[in-house]
């Protein structure tokens, strides 16, 4: 059955799927969709109590729970149209979207409550506690009203965390969102035995469209936790609610990989050199597989990856490890998901074919790498960004592509290869297309770095690094007496590690440690417009 709506998705589903369990939050409370479905009711009818109409904004201001999703479907459903926002955001930046989206009402966590200005909270019509969907504040105002949604109505406008520029409200129809349900399953199908471990911000489209309403359209049940994902929350997790289905970036899956395998088979010099051999190694990889398999509660079949690309030799072990890794490309201007492989289709390094609907094509192509920039058409794309016209032109092309920003290329198979962000290229000093993500994914696998960004400076590449401080003071501590020394010569280990491991006009000049560690976006990806130098 085809849907045109949100409302259409949550409707079938409360009906088909009514004893199922819907959320619940990791050793909590549970709700079934029929229970969903009531509260859903409940927080509408609370909303149009509120003098809110079809049409007005409701902010969405809260950590993952069942309830973000009561609150996102009552908004929704009623004709209204949802602004969930980023936690990480800092409280000057929560007002000002809160004051850009024109929101009238509120639902908020607690701890996020605190971070708003007295005035903000002054204009809102209500104030929704997400915790137990009580009220905190409201005016006394005329009654509004709620309408049926259409495919065309707006649905939601999601802020982006902006790498390189403000936040944009990207403009998402239903339409749009229901279109990328299909989307997302005609990748990957999902039935009601699934269970779902939520790991990710909800404020995410990523995580939303495919880990809230993907499942939700199909009787699944998503598992929420009350705690950031550190590896003592999720053992427990993992072990307990032994999920069929994770959501995750990059970094989860290279953290386990540097920290647990590779530290473990490379800890001593006769390990190093046994785990260089290939066979050895894809050995030792499908045995630290069967147990990871094991940690993740032996039900797991389906580990998404999305938001990066993830490093080479963290892919490398996933797939020796023969672990259900899947991966995903896109953006929150097409909500999200359009192109992707999953766990049986994956190709090392590359991204995967066209979603259903999506149609891509590369423009501005170099003639000698085969690479340009992705432009796509879907019924996905957002409308626009909200009160940003000249943003919007700006991101179409004249004949109505929507420009990714991504330089790519195809593999042999059709696949989509990301290369990085025509934003961040760096032209080298003969003319060759240097992609910092590539560098940093190499730099990234040192033993002592966790996070890098490579920056060009007067014509050489220079890496800012930041290290794993337990391990630098390991490796210092015998030196006590010559540690600047000591400290030095780790600085040009890691440039030298990485310079064996890329081509030659790929190296990098010099590594310096970024000691307070790198601003971040709310989705915690680095602010690289921060960090830019004169090339």
């Amino acid at each position: 059955m085809k849907f045109e709506t949100l409302k259409q998705i949550f409707t079938n589903s409360v009906k088909r799927f009514a004893k199922n369990t819907a959320l619940s939050m990791f050793e909590r409370e549970s709700m079934t969709y029929a229970e969903m479905g009531d509260r859903v009711k409940f927080v509408s009818e609370l909303l149009v109590e509120s003098g809110l109409n079809p049409g007005d904004k409701v902010a969405l201001l809260s950590s993952s729970m069942p309830n973000w999703g009561i609150c996102y479907f009552a908004t929704v459903n009623s004709g209204m149209v949802i602004v969930p926002i980023m936690p990480d955001f800092s409280g000057p930046e929560l007002d000002k979207i809160i004051a850009h989206s024109e929101a009238k009402a509120l639902c908020v966590s607690d701890k996020l409550y605190t971070k708003l200005s007295d005035e903000t909270k002054e204009r809102m019509n209500i104030i929704i506690r997400t915790k137990n969907l009580s009220i905190i504040s409201r005016k006394e105002t005329t009654p509004g009203s709620a309408t049926e949604p259409k495919g065309e109505d707006l649905a939601a406008i999601i802020y982006t965390s902006g790498t390189t520029s403000a936040p944009k409200g990207v403009m998402l129809t239903h339409k749009a969102l229901a279109t990328q349900v299909e989307v997302c399953y005609t990748m990957q199908n999902v039935d009601e035995n699934d269970v779902f471990l939520s790991i990710l911000p909800l404020a995410h489209t990523y995580e939303c469209s495919l880990g809230l309403l993907l499942p939700l359209s199909h009787g699944s049940q998503v598992v929420y936790m009350d705690r950031p994902p550190t590896a003592s929350a999720l053992m427990p997790a993992f072990k307990s609610v032994r999920p069929t289905i994770i959501l995750s970036v990059p970094l989860i899956m290279e953290k386990i990989y540097n920290s647990q395998v590779k530290a473990k088979f490379t800890k001593s010099k006769a390990m190093s050199t046994l785990y260089s051999v290939p066979f050895v190694r894809k050995f030792f990889h499908s045995l630290a597989g069967k147990r990871l398999k094991k940690t993740f509660g032996g039900r797991l079949r389906f580990f998404g990856i999305g938001g990066a690309k993830v490093g080479r030799e963290t892919e490398i072990f996933m797939r020796e490890a023969k672990f259900p890794y899947a991966i995903g490309y896109g953006l929150t201007e097409t909500a999200p998901l359009i192109y992707g492989a999953v766990p049986a289709e994956t190709r090392l390094q590359a991204v995967g074919l066209a979603g259903k609907y999506v149609e891509g094509k590369l423009i501005d192509v170099n003639p000698e790498t085969g690479e340009g920039e992705l432009v796509v058409k879907t019924p996905c794309v957002m409308e626009g960004y909200y009160k940003n016209p000249e943003a919007t032109k700006d991101a179409f092309t004249d004949d109505g592509w929507f420009r990714t920003r991504d330089l790519c290329c195809f593999d042999k198979k059709g696949y989509l290869v990301i290369k990085g962000r025509a934003n961040s290229m760096i032209v080298g000093s003969t003319g060759e297309n240097i992609y910092p993500e590539e560098i940093e994914s190499v730099i990234n696998t040192h033993r002592l770095v966790t996070e890098s960004i490579v920056v060009a400076d007067k014509g050489s590449l220079v890496a800012l690094v930041a290290l794993d401080k337990e391990k630098l003071e390991e490796a210092l501590e015998e030196f006590k007496d010559n540690v600047s020394a000591k400290y030095d010569e780790l600085m040009r280990e890691i440039r030298d590690y990485v310079n064996t491991r890329v081509a030659k006009f790929a190296r990098v000049s010099k590594v310096e440690e970024q000691k307070e560690g790198f601003e971040k976006t709310p989705s915690m990806k680095i602010k690289r417009f921060l960090y830019k130098r004169d090339k």
